[in-house]
């Protein structure tokens, strides 16, 4: 029978709180001006667009997806 190591496993999760990673950049030349735009604006903007009202779990999931992936020029 293996036994686990508690530690090993507690040290693991802290890391992964403690550093957040960078966001996924992807570059789109021509099509973004100025600054990085958030993926989560993105949807935002065009759900807006669409006619549809954002609500509290729209600013959170727009809040998430912004920090997994910006649009950069």
């Amino acid at each position: 029978m293996q036994e686990r190591n508690p530690t090993a496993h507690n040290r693991n999760a802290t890391a992964s709180k403690e550093t957040p990673t960078p966001p996924h950049k992807v570059r789109l030349p021509g099509f973004i001006t100025g600054e990085d735009v958030g993926l989560g604006d993105v949807v935002k903007r065009v759900t807006y667009a669409m006619g549809i009202q954002p609500c509290g779990g729209c600013e959170r999931r727009a809040a998430a997806m912004n920090r997994w992936m910006t649009f950069t020029r």
